[in-house]
């Protein structure tokens, strides 16, 4: 019954066990306390730069701070951190000192502890959830960054510096808004009681220097002949709508296609925050504003088309179409407008057309959908749609025409497409673009516009 079993190797064999047990519980132990001890010195750290920046503005003179050169600044910050770690008696590492000035230089004239990832340009989203934990995408990929702030308190008071600045206001009457800093970037921040964990900030990173057709075809966000495809249909005013998700790339893409826009020509854009990058010089910006404390004075981007049809533009766009101001987009496209562009939600080209239905039904007029649908079919040309893929990548995956009504049917053609094949051992989507065959119904008006084809692929369809 018991035979191979060895009663003098049994022990040694289960000791051996213990000592590795003994060895991993040690590991385990180690890397806790590595751990907290590193909990430890950020939550010093942090109450040491609450108790400079306290002091900081004991001292300095608020109001005329923005008229002190930084260099100036600078040094008064150095020095007065100096005296407060002498006071205490804390020796410091140069490169430490040098960090908790940074650091203090960027709570005084920034936004604090947000002004590193505002200044890396490889990342594109930034992403605060709660005081405590902060994320950034880099290169489609999220990922955790050791950025805190120091309390709720903090947070709250570094996202109040950022609507201040554009008039908006923040408030457990009004505990969301969306906003934007100087160059461009879109934020949206939420605090109590809606945020349960507390604040969260959204931050959708604006590039300084626009992102051109010419990049995006490096990054193989489309091809070179879907790139003059665009650029022609720009150029002969074609009535464009841009479709994608969320962080696919619309507002990018309608900033890079603007380029083909004649600079004789008068721009008009319309947004809820100001975004569009145009290069143009003829260009007016008008921007939707929130109601003030007493719920009174909003500006809605309704109102704002409206207006601009008294403008005497030659475009519009519009940043994006939300709500009932598609219809009034919709009638300016069918009214000589031509040219004029928008970006919308949606998953497929086909879905855009069915959610510009729907807001066009927001505007509360009894109107059969059948002549909805018309003003859609004669109004668009163009659907462009972009996804945002499992890899991070954003790609124009079809250009659509609007060719007309069949019945009560939008009917469409795609022109281009991205056509997947499937992935790389790193998880890279793989495909091509291609031109699916099909002549624009509008390739004879784009010739007799004087547009340049021959990059295009579709004069030979």
């Amino acid at each position: 019954m018991f035979k191979g079993f060895n009663k003098s190797t049994k022990p040694a064999e289960t000791e051996k066990k213990v000592v590795a047990l003994e060895a991993a519980n040690a590991v385990t132990s180690n890397a806790l306390r590595s751990l907290n001890e590193a909990d430890d010195k950020l939550a010093d750290r942090l109450e040491l730069k609450n108790r400079l920046h306290t002091a900081l503005l004991e001292r300095l003179n608020l109001s005329v701070i923005d008229k002190v050169q930084p260099d100036e600044l600078r040094r008064e910050v150095a020095n007065l951190a100096q005296q407060v770690l002498a006071d205490e008696k804390r020796p410091m590492k140069t490169e430490d000192f040098k960090q908790i000035v940074d650091e203090l230089m960027d709570e005084v004239l920034g936004f604090g502890p947000l002004e590193p990832l505002l200044a890396d340009p490889t990342i594109n989203d930034i992403l605060v959830n709660s005081h405590r934990n902060v994320y950034v995408e880099r290169f489609g990929v999220l990922e955790k960054t050791n950025v805190r702030f120091r309390d709720e308190r903090h947070l709250l008071r570094i996202i109040d510096k950022i609507v201040s600045t554009i008039g908006r206001r923040i408030d457990e009457s009004q505990p969301w808004v969306d906003a934007r800093l100087e160059d461009g970037s879109r934020v949206n921040a939420i605090i109590r009681p809606c945020a349960i964990d507390g604040p969260s900030l959204s931050i959708r990173k604006f590039s300084r220097k626009p992102i051109l057709m010419e990049k995006m075809i490096e990054l193989e966000s489309l091809s070179t002949e879907a790139a003059a495809l665009l650029r022609a249909l720009v150029a002969a005013r074609m009535n464009i709508l841009i479709s994608g998700g969320t962080g696919s790339g619309k507002t990018t893409l309608l900033n890079a296609m603007s380029r083909a826009i004649d600079s004789h020509e008068r721009i008009v854009t319309i947004e809820d925050a100001a975004e569009l990058q145009l290069q143009q010089d003829h260009v007016v910006r008008l921007e939707t504003r929130p109601p003030n404390p007493s719920g009174a004075g909003a500006i809605f981007q309704r109102d704002l088309v409206k207006n601009a049809l008294r403008m005497r533009p030659d475009r519009i766009i519009v940043g994006e179409v939300r709500g009932a101001e598609t219809f009034d987009m919709l009638q300016a496209m069918n009214t000589g407008h031509d040219g004029s562009m928008t970006t919308v939600h949606a998953n497929t080209a086909r879905d855009a057309l069915t959610r510009i239905e729907q807001m066009v039904t927001m505007i509360g007029i009894d109107l059969p959908l059948s002549a909805i649908r018309n003003q859609i079919a004669s109004g668009i040309n163009f659907v462009v749609q972009l996804n945002r893929l499992s890899d991070g990548n954003r790609k124009v995956m079809s250009i659509s025409e609007i060719t007309g009504m069949e019945g009560d049917t939008i009917t469409m053609q795609d022109i281009f497409v991205f056509k997947r094949t499937g992935k790389d051992e790193n998880g890279k989507v793989l495909g091509q673009f291609m031109p699916t065959g099909m002549r624009p119904k509008c390739a004879e008006q784009l010739i007799t516009s004087g547009v340049d084809l021959s990059g295009t692929n579709i004069i030979r369809m």
